[in-house]
């Protein structure tokens, strides 16, 4: 029952985010409509959980160590983005940079303050997982302020979920962050640069690269309008802004992915070329 029911609420879940994040809204109204209904979705998951008796100990583990906190994290994520991008700096690239840096320091910063646990989480290792992700287990007070109000629920949560959850958006976090300092990085480059590189190939073919990298996580958990806003400032190059409208044009076609199958036989035939002798 709560396999099915969990599988249920992630599918719809994500079909909604990846809606919102599909649309041509800002990045801070879209972080901010996905927040809003992550909060739904825990106020679901917190009502089922609070009457669901798991079947044994390592159920009940399972849930608070693993199933739980990947679902939160997203939440934890988005908030966190919202505050972000209301509070970037406008004053300049160093500010910014600067600021950003700061936010990069605040999640290992949060880490470090917990390093038996973090270490503890990222060995993999189980020995104090009755200790850490069973509830009825005493919460200490920085667990209490440290965590939403979601956490606070005894039914609903153990001394350990909301940590992982924490760490696990971390990580999504400072991909983000990361990109955003490269990204910006770039334009103060192509502001300095007087050459820029020009997109050679068709306006599809660049959509077609974008979708892939994309649907891949190349460059981590960011918006397809983001990713694609990029490429056509760094390529020089305009492919429109209905991006979704794009990609169904695309899944259409007999052959969905001609240029990526062009990509791999030219590096493939280039590989396959005699080496000069020196």
């Amino acid at each position: 029952m709560l396999t099915s029911y969990i599988h249920t609420l992630q599918k719809e879940t994500e079909r909604d985010v990846r809606k919102i994040e599909s649309s041509e809204a800002e990045i801070i109204s879209r972080a901010l409509a996905v927040s809003l209904l992550l909060e739904k979705v825990f106020d679901k998951l917190k009502r089922f959980i609070s009457t669901y008796e798991f079947q044994s100990e390592a159920d009940e583990i399972e849930f608070f160590k693993e199933i739980k906190p990947r679902i939160f994290c997203k939440l934890i994520y988005y908030r966190k983005i919202y505050n972000i991008e209301m509070n970037r700096p406008v004053s300049g690239p160093d500010s910014v940079k600067a600021y950003l840096n700061r936010e990069l320091d605040n999640i290992q910063d949060y880490n470090h303050k917990r390093l038996d646990f973090y270490r503890y989480y990222r060995s993999g290792a189980s020995y104090l997982d009755n200790v850490y992700f069973l509830r009825n287990v005493s919460h200490n007070i920085e667990q209490y302020f440290d965590s939403f109000y979601f956490e606070r629920d005894p039914l609903f949560s153990t001394c350990g979920d909301f940590r992982v959850a924490k760490i696990l958006a971390g990580d999504m976090l400072s991909q983000y962050l990361l990109n955003a300092l490269n990204e910006l990085e770039m334009s103060n480059l192509d502001s300095r640069s007087k050459v820029r590189l020009i997109w050679a190939d068709s306006k599809t073919d660049l959509c077609e690269l974008i979708f892939a990298l994309h649907a891949k996580g190349s460059f981590g958990n960011i918006p397809l309008t983001r990713l694609s806003s990029y490429f056509q400032k760094v390529f020089n190059i305009e492919v429109g802004s209905n991006m979704s409208r794009t990609f169904s044009d695309l899944s259409l076609r007999n052959n969905p992915t001609p240029f990526l199958d062009s990509l791999t036989d030219s590096l493939l035939e280039k590989m396959q070329r005699p080496k000069r002798k020196k």
